[in-house]
């Protein structure tokens, strides 16, 4: 298993030392690690390994590109990495009959609930490229993109109060939409919907990052919170 997911005190050691200075010496990293050097040149040694640390001609060491990524979400205070929202782009696929494209998910978690087509925003892409890439690869489709809204939405188990998911959508406008619809793919189908006919299914999402409900919600505010609540079992 990768060290970024399964830290070990000696690297978190190390790397909270390398984040608050450009570069420093072996013994100012064992003494931070509190270790004798044996066990302290293992771990130290997977960190170069993995290249988030670099030992330079002077003989000192300093995080990497990947290493400086990765310890920057560090909570410092804690000493862990911080779990973050994910951020992703929500397609609204309209068309002029009213219908819009809704999504069945095929996979877990969630599965069998409908909602908007989602997909994670890439590393260096733009907001409407992502949604471009997303928009063909999801459904087969092109279309007139424009940013309407971020919306944080946050889903809670029913009774427990745990979070389950935190996510972050910048909410795309796809008018005229055009191409070769996909309706079936791994581990999902589309369909066009009118908002009766989503309001129907058994298993749908809640909010206007959702599905075809609460579409009012969507241009009137620049950013929307919200907080959902859904049954374990449904998870």
């Amino acid at each position: 298993m990768s060290i970024d997911k399964q830290l070990h005190p000696a690297h978190v050691a190390i790397l909270h030392v390398l984040l608050f200075r450009p570069d420093a010496r072996f013994a100012a990293l064992q003494k931070a690690s509190e270790l004798s050097s044996d066990h302290f040149n293992f771990y130290l040694k997977q960190l170069l390994d993995e290249q988030f640390v670099a030992k330079n001609d002077e003989g000192s060491y300093h995080l990497t590109q990947k290493g400086k990524e990765f310890a920057n979400r560090f909570d410092t205070d804690a000493r862990q990495v911080e779990r973050q929202p994910k951020v992703a782009v929500c397609l609204m696929i309209r068309r002029e009959d009213g219908r819009q494209v809704v999504q069945q998910r095929l996979k877990q978690p969630f599965y069998g609930y409908w909602g908007r087509p989602t997909g994670k925003i890439r590393w260096g892409e733009s907001l409407l490229e992502a949604a471009a890439r997303e928009l063909l690869e999801e459904t087969g489709l092109e279309a007139d993109l424009s940013f309407e809204q971020i919306y944080h939405k946050r889903d809670y188990e029913r009774g427990t109060g745990k979070l389950l998911e935190d996510k972050i959508f910048f909410m795309v406008a796809c008018e005229n939409p055009r191409g070769d619809f996909i309706e079936e793919f791994e581990g999902g189908r589309n369909a066009w919907m009118t908002p009766e006919e989503y309001a129907s299914q058994e298993l749908s999402f809640q909010g206007p990052a959702a599905g075809l409900l609460n579409d009012e919600v969507v241009g009137t505010v620049e950013i929307h919170e919200a907080h959902h609540e859904y049954d374990q079992k449904n998870y």
